[in-house]
C-alpha cells in the first residue's frame, strides 16, 4: 500500500492474522476496506467504532456493491440499525461476521466477479 493507506485496486486477501492483512504480494498492518475502488487503511479496531461515519468511503461507492461484508474482529457484535437501514435504502446488503469468515466469504465472492466489499478489523491471530 501506498503512504496514504491506499491500493489502487480490489483484490483478494491472501492471508489475515498478526494484526493485518496480506494481498497483492504486500503486506498490511492495522484494518481494511476492501472497496472497487481500491483497498484502503480503515482506523477501526473493535465493532464499537463502526459508525455511518466509518463507512462513508463504503457509502459513497454503494451504487457498485451488491453486499458489504463486516468482519468485526473475533467475536461477533450487533451493528447499529441505522447502519443496517443506510446500507438497505442503497440496495447493499450487510453481512456482519467475524473477520475471518468475512474475508473468506468476500474472496469466494470476488472470485465469482460479484460487487462485493469488505469492512475488515484486524485480528492478532487467524482462527
Amino acid at each position: 500500500m501506498t503512504d496514504t493507506g491506499h491500493y489502487p485496486q480490489q483484490v483478494m486477501i491472501d492471508a489475515y492474522g498478526n494484526h493485518g492483512f496480506r494481498f497483492a504480494d504486500m503486506s498490511h498492518r492495522g484494518s481494511l476496506l476492501c472497496l472497487p475502488t481500491g483497498m484502503f487503511a480503515w482506523d477501526v479496531t473493535t465493532a464499537a467504532e463502526i459508525t455511518l461515519e466509518a463507512l462513508a468511503p463504503v457509502l459513497a461507492v454503494a451504487d457498485q456493491i451488491d453486499v458489504l461484508f463486516i468482519g468485526l474482529g473475533k467475536d461477533i457484535a450487533a451493528i447499529d440499525p441505522a447502519i443496517r437501514t443506510a446500507f438497505r435504502e442503497r440496495s447493499v446488503i450487510i453481512e456482519a461476521i467475524a473477520t475471518g469468515g468475512a474475508l473468506r466469504t468476500y474472496n469466494v465472492l470476488m472470485a465469482e466477479h460479484r460487487a462485493v466489499a469488505a469492512a475488515l478489523i484486524a485480528v492478532d491471530t487467524a482462527r
